[in-house]
């Protein structure tokens, strides 16, 4: 089963994006964020005419997130976090075939101290009681998305610029990740990669891409029983190149 995340920052704009990678790369199963479509607005049958069926929770103009999957069965739908009070959407979790799927955009933050960042904070706390239960009903779980967090510094181009006092660097969002892996997840590219330099993000301003000053932001994380499943992971680049593109590039991981 390959399982792939991507930010596509806007369906409406990106569909035509998604429809070539879905038929070049074929993941079976494939977590969006930033879909920014109401859902009478969001393109199934376009997707069903390729082979997946969605499941997915939107909004005008922000956020929305979804979950496609290939010719399998999917089920069990969540939306949301259980107990935490929020209007955006930003979660949505379901069954594919026995592998318990939680796609996550999470909350960006704006800067260090403001009411978004706080907000952060207790959005990943949220997340952090809701993924231990999750835990203990589906071991089979991936844990994938947008996590607007930099794991550590070889997923940053700059460490001095992205530092322990900067936004999706800063020592308490870092924190608030290593609390989800401390639950059992782990992070499937850095189980067959510990070399700095590999970004899932690129600014659109200054050329962030063509000189690759990114950030790894966008992660699938496997429990532990999945662990030795987790075969390959990476990061698809292609998508990054065409024109218009999403800032983001797709994030994978296949299951043996």
């Amino acid at each position: 089963m390959k399982i792939a995340s991507w930010n596509v920052n806007s369906l409406n704009v990106r569909l035509p994006h998604l429809e070539a990678w879905l038929k070049t790369f074929a993941p079976d199963v494939v977590g969006i964020q930033e879909t920014k479509l109401e859902d009478h607005k969001f393109p199934d049958s376009v997707l069903a005419g390729l082979g997946y069926r969605s499941v997915f929770a939107g909004q005008k103009t922000y956020n929305g997130v979804a979950i496609l999957a290939r010719e399998r069965s999917i089920g069990d739908v969540q939306v949301g976090i259980p107990d935490f009070d929020d209007e955006q959407k930003r979660v949505i979790a379901a069954t594919v075939d026995g592998v318990r799927i939680v796609n996550l955009y999470v909350v960006n933050g704006q800067d260090v101290g403001t009411d978004k960042y706080s907000y952060k904070l207790r959005w990943l706390d949220a997340v952090h009681g809701w993924l231990a239960e999750e835990l203990k009903k589906h071991p089979q779980l991936v844990v994938l998305g947008d996590f607007n967090i930099a794991p550590d510094e070889r997923d940053v181009h700059d460490p001095l610029q992205w530092n322990d006092e900067h936004i999706l660097t800063s020592t308490a969002e870092r924190a608030a990740l290593r609390r989800l892996y401390a639950l059992g997840l782990h992070d499937a590219f850095r189980l067959h990669d510990d070399a700095a330099g590999t970004f899932s993000w690129w600014d659109y301003r200054q050329g962030g891409f063509r000189r690759n000053l990114g950030l790894r932001i966008d992660l699938t994380l496997v429990s532990d029983t999945l662990r030795d499943n987790a075969v390959e992971a990476g990061i698809d680049r292609e998508p990054r190149t065409w024109e218009r593109p999403s800032d983001h590039a797709p994030a994978w991981v296949r299951l043996k």
